[in-house]
């Protein structure tokens, strides 16, 4: 524990008497020298309360790298630190009189925090706050909170970082003043609070008058006014071109393909001064020609349009580059769209009394080291006093970072270098969610005394949105392998009351989230119909939810589940699988209730949830609220209500509102004030309805892209026809946002919260769709489990295994190009090769070939094109397979699972095998439709056929192989959701060609060990030439109509 907590040494008379360091070689052990203890920076931290990160922090751009430091007004800091230029950032903190060329800190740039280090394919960005917005303090100006307004992108290249800071810096008004907002400037990558789709809901000065949710918040247009313009145009349309370009359907599927967009970028280039009118019927006319040179053919004309609008990169480098600006702008998205907030003083991401069960429990701790005699002599374990601050920070000695629950921090894998480093003062939490805090005037007790009015009351409501799972509503649903649901939210209500001159301070917890089953719903319709994932058993669905509430139950106690989903209709099934499920899980400590939403609140009657709460009373009463008048502590919660609907988000919010609304009342009614009568006209509910219809807005916007659609009633209390047709509006933009754009986004948030590397993005271009990593980590342990099944089956007794993989694969043998692949499973053993195909479905071995190592003639490896249609598909590198040959004979074997006693093929030498000739022109199949074989095929019919394709009686056969995609860095340092390839042999490998280079190698060993050399020979198995002539135009037209769909609506 000394260890632990020992203080890092700053002595900067010792490099006196050191030979002096050139600026290049002064790193953290220059600036700390005697840092002895052996641990890693990140855990070294001084032995007083740490300080906290700083509020306002100066950079400025060097020769030698991008510097920064604390900016405090009149004095000058110790150190400061210096982050190289370069992809591969290096981070060092220096002595500020260690030798350094002496810099002008008056010519930088204050900005108010740093949100993380990102690293793209072409360089590494650092992300800075630029513009924060004051949410308000929890009850005294020490424990201020910050909502992000503004980030901006600094590229660590000198002459980019340079330009990015002048432009910061010339927009300020003074030298010395913090506040840098930057508006307008497109390649500044700034993104700030307007992207969130409107302000928040703002006081009518009638009380007749509703407030709905903002209309702009539901436009489509890619370039709206309420949003600054993209660093690259999207090609929406804009006010003027709907004028004089909607005529044309043309026009607007150019517009919608936006990705790769030289037509985009030709209008971009037209200066501010150019008659934009003019433009416009230039690239009318444009679309024209290419109707008329495309005589009017529809799929000439589509063809063209793609051709002309929407090209992909003439190369990598171009294609990288525009990928990063997307990728950067997506990000910056995330963080300013008006749900990012951080604290430099206290932990925002626990509750009031989640933090007070951390300080009885660190007392208990320490209590026990002390009788164990574990602690420095020196060390004395006081008492643990009566009194009880409610804002009192567990664990002050240790930085901000270290005290948050990592559950709700959502920029830890951009800070970590920036932790590595032991930059601790560096390093800003943020949380996403939802904060409001609002005072609220109770009328006065009709029994109070004349000289004691009620004092103002504070109303707090934070929401915390988990980071596990996180993502869009139609990407993530239900729970993943290790029990973490989507859309996870802890809702924590604060309420102080001044009461006869004492402080009474209440705090109550509510969760969200999704149903803990495997299930999906497709986001391609008005109302998809939520299902069973079908690959999931009944056995994986109940051991999922009881880790999940085997998790959730120490952390907030007894769960009373709240289901408000349909009990019949799409929904039912779903409902029908949850009541099941928690029946069956038997646990004393999760209860589980039915409420239907829908059918209880029929004709808009959402005054019926009162049916619920009174059901439910009993409940509130065992549960009770966190407690703390006058220091002392009262009560603490036993328990929580766990709400869900579908989404979690419109039924869900409207139902924890009126709980929170009967908590409260219970809250005022135990300090003697009459709760105020939940009419909707007296200022409290105003307020009170204000603060939870914000709140259901913005867990909206972070899960579905739009406000909730039962705000109008969360706002005034009732609900009415205006309300729906504003829902109606809030529908249809959901299902835009589903079905154009939020694929790119899953990859972007996978990709920013360290769950996924670069290659989430390549996968993103190649299927238009991006993999949940946690379902990559489930593929993973698939797959060993599919080689070990293969093992128990097709190996004999005694014989060893070398190596085992799974591979792509043709469906035949002799086969390279194919309308149908597979995922086989690749044996070597001492001697043999065997070729499984593996059902995954039935998780059994369904064929195999074995091939003796002496049979082997000849291997081949190179690139392995099968799509020539996207950048990505055409990489030699990461595209790459082999081909094994060898000779037909008896020594041949070959089984297969036939549910018959017969699972071996006829003699291989009585057959009449089609000659397979080695010559590379014919081993190309064309793709050509397969004839499914009929019900009334034979199994001796079946087996003729596969023993035909695996032997002959004179010539070579061949099998083709393509390595799986590999992630570059598939286990990422510091994250908890890395996944790693079951075969030992493999790793260290970060493309296809490393893959297949280890897997021929490993084959050519084998080989020689059993008295065999086969020839290796480098050539392409498929080259891009032929798999160009093998793809059909259809398959092609198909690509590009899809890419039009997809991803037309990415801005």
């Amino acid at each position: 524990m000394k260890r632990l907590f020992s203080k890092p040494s700053k002595n900067v008379s010792a490099k006196s008497s050191a030979p002096e360091l050139p600026l290049a070689m002064v790193g953290r052990a220059a600036a700390l020298p005697a840092a002895t203890t052996g641990l890693q920076p990140n855990y070294v931290v001084p032995p007083v309360p740490h300080p906290n990160p700083h509020e306002h922090i100066v950079l400025l751009a060097s020769e030698y790298g991008l510097l920064m430091r604390p900016h405090r007004a009149g004095l000058s800091p110790a150190s400061y630190v210096r982050v190289s230029w370069g992809k591969t950032a290096n981070i060092v903190e220096l002595p500020s009189d260690g030798g350094s060329p002496s810099v002008d800190w008056n010519e930088g740039v204050v900005i108010y925090g740093i949100v993380g280090l990102m690293t793209l394919f072409n360089a590494s960005y650092l992300l800075v706050i630029t513009s924060r917005s004051d949410v308000g303090q929890l009850f005294d100006a020490s424990h201020l909170i910050y909502g992000v307004k503004s980030v901006v992108s600094i590229p660590l290249v000198k002459d980019r970082a340079k330009s990015i800071l002048s432009r910061m810096a010339s927009r300020n008004t003074s030298v010395n003043r913090p506040s840098l907002l930057v508006s307008n400037v497109d390649d500044l990558q700034v993104l700030d609070e307007r992207t969130s789709g409107g302000p928040h809901v703002k006081f009518a000065d009638e009380e007749e008058v509703k407030i709905l949710t903002p209309r702009d918040q539901v436009k489509f247009s890619g370039n709206s006014a309420d949003r600054p313009a993209s660093p690259i145009s999207s090609g929406a349309s804009t006010p003027a071109s709907d004028v004089s370009m909607t005529h044309s359907p043309v026009s607007t599927i150019a517009n919608r393909m936006s990705f790769w967009s030289r037509l985009s970028k030709r209008a971009s280039t037209v200066s501010e001064g150019a008659d934009i009118e003019e433009s416009l019927l230039d690239e009318r006319e444009l679309l024209d020609s290419i109707i008329r040179d495309a005589e009017g053919v529809p799929d000439k004309v589509i063809s063209s349009i793609i051709a002309a609008t929407a090209p992909p990169p003439d190369n990598s480098e171009e294609r990288n580059s525009e990928l990063e600006e997307r990728i950067l702008r997506g990000c910056l998205r995330e963080f300013t769209k008006g749900d990012m907030y951080f604290a430099l003083h206290f932990d925002i991401t626990r509750s009031l009394q989640h933090k007070h069960e951390q300080i009885t429990k660190l007392h208990a701790q320490s209590k026990l080291l002390s009788e164990l005699d574990a602690l420095p002599k020196d060390t004395i374990v006081n008492p643990l006093d009566d009194k009880v601050d409610p804002l009192f920070e567990p664990s002050s000695m240790l930085p901000l970072w270290r005290r948050v629950d990592r559950r709700f921090w959502w920029n830890e894998w951009l800070s970590k270098p920036f932790m590595d480093a032991g930059l601790h003062s560096y390093v800003t939490p943020i949380m996403q969610g939802y904060i409001q805090i609002s005072p609220l005037d109770l009328p006065k007790d009709n029994f109070a005394m004349q000289n004691d009015p009620a004092e103002p009351v504070d109303y707090i409501v934070i929401s915390r949105r988990s980071r596990d799972r996180a993502g869009l509503r139609y990407q993530r649903r239900g729970v993943d392998d290790e029990a973490h649901v989507a859309n996870f939210v802890e809702t924590e209500v604060i309420t102080r009351v001044q009461r006869n001159g004492i402080s009474n301070v209440f705090s109550y917890v509510q969760i969200r989230g999704s149903i803990p089953l495997f299930w999906t719903q497709s986001g391609y319709s008005m109302k998809p119909p939520p299902v069973l994932a079908p690959e999931r058993n009944p056995a994986q669905n109940m051991d999922a939810i009881k880790r999940h509430f085997r998790h959730a139950v120490p952390l907030y106690g007894p769960h009373t589940i709240v289901n408000l989903a349909e009990q019949h209709g799409k929904e039912g099934m779903i409902t029908n699988a949850y009541r099941e499920y928690a029946t069956k899980l038997d646990a004393k400590d999760v209860r589980y209730y039915e409420f239907d939403f829908h059918r209880e609140t029929r004709g808009m009657k959402y005054e019926n949830i009162s049916k619920l709460t009174n059901q439910l009373e009993r409940v509130f009463e065992s549960q009770g609220f966190f407690w703390v008048s006058n220091d002392m502590l009262l009560s603490k919660q036993k328990g929580v209500f766990r709400v869900n609907c579908i989404d979690c988000l419109d039924r869900t919010n409207v139902v924890q509102s009126a709980f929170a609304r009967h908590v409260m009342s219970m809250q005022l009614e135990a300090v003697g004030l009459l709760s105020p009568p939940q009419s909707g006209r007296s200022g409290v509910e105003v307020i009170f309805n204000d603060v939870w219809a914000n709140n259901g807005d913005a867990i909206s916007r972070a899960y579905a892209g739009t406000s909730a659609l039962k705000g109008d009633f969360t706002r005034t209390g009732k609900r009415d026809l205006g309300g729906m047709l504003n829902d109606g509006v809030n529908s249809l933009a959901r299902m835009y946002s589903a079905t154009f754009s939020d694929w790119f986004c899953q990859a972007v948030i996978d990709f920013m919260l360290g769950y996924r590397t670069l290659s989430v993005f390549e996968e993103f271009l190649i299927k238009l769709q991006s993999t949940d990593p946690r379902e990559l980590i489930r593929l993973s342990r698939i797959r060993a489990e599919a080689i070990a099944t293969s093992v128990a089956r097709v190996l004999s007794e005694g014989e060893t295994l070398i190596s085992g993989w799974t591979i792509f694969s043709p469906e035949e043998l002799n086969v390279k190009f194919d309308d149908r692949f597979e995922e086989k499973v690749l044996l070597l053993s001492a001697r043999a090769l065997y070729i499984v195909s593996y059902d995954y479905s039935l998780e059994k071995a369904k064929m195999y070939i074995c091939i003796p190592l002496d049979a082997i003639t000849r291997l081949e490896k190179g690139a392995y094109i099968i799509s020539p249609l996207e950048e990505a598909s055409r990489d030699p590198v990461q595209n790459v397979g082999f081909a094994v040959y060898w000779h037909s004979s008896d020594k041949i074997s070959m089984r297969m699972t036939s549910y018959s006693i017969r699972n071996r093929p006829e003699d291989a030498s009585k057959m009449s095998p089609s000659v397979v000739s080695v010559n590379s022109s014919s081993q190309v199949k064309p793709m050509l439709p397969r004839r499914e074989p009929t019900k009334t095929a034979n199994l001796s019919g079946i087996m003729s056929k596969v023993s035909e394709n695996a032997a002959g009686t004179t010539n070579v056969c061949f099998a083709a192989f393509k390595a799986l995609p590999v992630d570059p860095t598939r286990v990422r340092s510091g994250s908890s959701t890395g996944y790693a390839e079951p075969a030992d042999d493999l790793a260290g490998a970060t493309t296809c060609k490393q893959v297949v280079d280890m897997m021929v190698n490993n084959i050519k060993r084998a080989c020689e060990d059993a008295g065999n050399s086969p020839v290796i020979t480098d050539r392409d198995v498929v080259s891009l030439t032929e798999a160009q002539k093998m793809t059909s135009i259809y398959a092609k037209m198909e690509y590009g109509v899809k890419r039009l769909i997809w991803l037309g609506g990415l801005v």
